[in-house]
């Protein structure tokens, strides 16, 4: 089997309204998933199926995302970017896409989805098949016959063109559309709901990996990853799955988890967290329970000395104060 150069096109558009706060201030593509910019699992996966050449498109707000990624040298791959200022559908990034795709396959990934298990299963019944399209949930994967498609239709009630649209298209001219199931679990990071859920989804199979420091009273149950450079002082029970970034001091009096990140640079003391995504730099000390929140780099939550119980649920931006 004659297998055909495939090229990458991974969207990092859109303006991310269900998310602000925490999308004021940057690209919604740079988010944290488990400590990681949820950017990365679509490029890794385009990478772990053989893609080298990908274009990235940027749209409207895009602060972050080239010093993220730069020419793709670290990742090991040539990324181009592409600009889509204003978001009228993944149709139309596809469009603006026909001169870096020429003649090649390529795959189509939205940046804020996460797909399990990556892509390359679905390259290679691209190829078994010789299909023009493989569409899933988040990712497609097409030929060039797709750009005349694109061209053919007009755009829907919400003003986008929409890829379901040219993919009619090219049933309506024959082209030949496979059609799979994917294996394990997909999700769209779009509110702040499914971030926290992405984030438990990629927590559940972290491995144990103790790269820091703790002291003797720290108790752990689960798996837990804590990166160089940070410290466990005191009292601090750490319930797994949890990751907590490098340079962190934890502690005293700390309960940490379950499906919980910390990012770089945090500072916790005397605060219970679960079930939540603290991005980097952020300083915690409130004498409270903290459960399903989003807190923002930079952020600093302490405490008012009320006497409340019940936990507090957060979704702050970035450098944002908060007293409780």
């Amino acid at each position: 089997m004659v297998v055909r150069k495939t090229k990458g096109l991974l969207l990092a558009g859109g303006h991310g309204t269900r998310l602000r706060p925490l999308t004021y201030a940057g690209n919604k593509h740079l988010l944290p998933i488990a400590n990681k910019p949820m950017l990365l699992y679509g490029l890794g996966h385009l990478k772990n199926a053989g893609i080298r050449e990908i274009a990235v498109v940027l749209g409207p707000i895009r602060e972050g995302v080239r010093e993220l990624l730069g020419d793709g040298t670290n990742f090991d791959v040539k990324v181009t970017y592409l600009e889509q200022p204003d978001p009228k559908g993944i149709a139309h990034a596809v469009m603006i896409a026909e001169d870096f795709v020429g003649e090649e396959s390529f795959v189509v990934y939205l940046g804020d989805n996460l797909l399990k298990e990556g892509v390359s299963r679905f390259r290679r019944i691209f190829e078994e098949r010789k299909a023009d399209c493989v569409p899933l949930i988040g990712v497609y994967v097409f030929s060039p016959s797709v750009f005349h498609a694109v061209k053919e239709i007009e755009p829907s009630s919400r003003g986008e063109l929409e890829v379901t649209d040219a993919i009619r298209v090219m049933l309506r001219e024959g082209r030949k559309i496979q059609v799979e199931r994917t294996e394990g679990w997909w999700k769209d990071t779009g509110r702040p709901e499914d971030l926290l859920e992405a984030n438990q989804l990629v927590l559940a199979s972290l491995e144990t990996k103790i790269e820091g420091e703790v002291s003797r009273e720290t108790q752990f149950t689960g798996s837990v990853a804590i990166g160089r450079g940070t410290k466990a002082i005191g009292t601090v029970t750490l319930r797994g799955p949890i990751i907590i970034g490098e340079n962190c001091r934890i502690g005293p009096n700390v309960h940490i988890g379950p499906y919980t990140s910390i990012g770089d640079d945090c500072v916790l003391r005397n605060v219970e967290i679960e079930n939540s995504i603290v991005m980097k730099g952020c300083a915690i000390e409130s004498g409270k329970r903290i459960i399903d929140s989003l807190i923002g780099s930079f952020s600093i939550i302490e405490n008012s000395q009320a006497r409340i119980q019940q936990g507090h649920k957060f979704i702050v931006g970035e450098r944002s104060f908060a007293q409780v």
